[in-house]
């Protein structure tokens, strides 16, 4: 799943770090070596 609006946050499952998109560029997050899940 890619990112579709800025305001979304993301998390990742492995480390726990959390990331909220100021800007839409296309593309997927990834950490550690995986896709981030969508939170909000």
């Amino acid at each position: 799943m890619g990112v579709e609006k800025a305001g979304e946050k993301y998390r990742c499952n492995v480390c726990g770090n959390e990331v909220t998109v100021t800007k839409v560029g296309g593309g997927t997050l990834v950490c550690c070596g995986e896709d981030m899940e969508l939170i909000e």
